[in-house]
């Protein structure tokens, strides 16, 4: 025969069962995994490929992801961080290799080769949030990124419950976090797995850098560390520069990066073909 509290902790058990939700136990308990509604298809797959590797227990490692082919590579010795010693040991990945890999098993193709800030500032973009929209729009699958509009650092896969997956920091493996919007949180983006729209261009040089407005006395905002892929919105003429042995008065608006860019560093004619002219 039960006693009476033994039979009000059975019913508060067998109601706390019946409250249950995979979803919240696997936000509970760091299974890494979809964790909310509204994610596509792809950005699922995305999930899931991350997720792999965190029940594999592959490593971090600094520069790992980044071979010919997306996948673990083993990874180099950061000059400012002793605890990367043992990376060139481990096949693995950093922030951006576990990006680029997941979203490449979810496409089908190799749709974010590059580091943190040339996924963030992808042609692919969907959507984007800023930092003051916190993760209330935020759906399984999007990239969460860290850093300042000069310099980003870090890239991360959103889960959804307020979780993500990341490839962190040397000495660590593939894990899942909470999010964190304290610091320099950037912002956030959702990746459009499909045909890319728009005027799709390449870049050259290395350095290079977008400005706020159309002139080289403006604002720098991103510094294209090499060839870069780039989506523009529309053209104008503005402010004349010379540069590497080339003179051209025509500036293209890029939309995901909110910024100008000299025509001269865009492969093309000095105007580019198709492109409308800026109003």
């Amino acid at each position: 025969m039960f006693r009476r509290t033994g039979l009000i902790s059975t019913l508060i058990g067998l109601l706390a069962l019946l409250l249950w939700t995979p979803g919240a136990a696997r936000a509970a308990d760091g299974e890494c995994a979809v964790l909310a509604p509204g994610a596509s298809a792809a950005a699922e797959r995305a999930v899931g490929a991350a997720c792999a590797q965190v029940a594999a227990g592959v490593w971090y490692t600094w520069g790992g992801g980044h071979g010919a082919q997306p996948g673990a590579t083993y990874g180099q010795v950061d000059p400012t961080d002793p605890a990367s010693e043992h990376d060139p040991e481990r096949l693995g990945f950093d922030c951006s290799g576990l990006v680029r890999y997941a979203y490449a098993q979810a496409a089908g193709s190799d749709i974010l080769d590059g580091v943190a800030a040339g996924q963030y500032y992808t042609h692919r973009a969907a959507e984007r949030f800023t930092a003051d929209q916190g993760i209330a729009p935020l759906v399984p699958g999007d990239l969460l990124a860290w850093g300042t509009s000069q310099k980003l650092h870090h890239i991360a896969i959103y889960l959804g419950a307020g979780k993500m997956v990341e490839a962190r920091q040397s000495g660590t493996k593939v894990m899942v976090s909470d999010v964190r919007l304290n610091g320099d949180y950037f912002g956030a983006l959702r990746v459009d797995t499909g045909a890319v729209t728009g005027h799709v261009f390449q870049t050259w040089g290395t350095g290079v850098w977008t400005r706020a407005a159309p002139s080289v006395g403006a604002a720098r905002v991103y510094a294209f560390p090499q060839s870069t892929t780039i989506r523009v919105q529309c053209q104008k003429h503005a402010e004349l520069v010379t540069s590497d042995g080339y003179t051209n008065d025509a500036w293209s608006y890029l939309p995901d990066y909110k910024a100008w860019m000299t025509n001269i560093y865009i492969k093309g004619p000095a105007w580019l073909d198709g492109v409308p002219t800026c109003t």
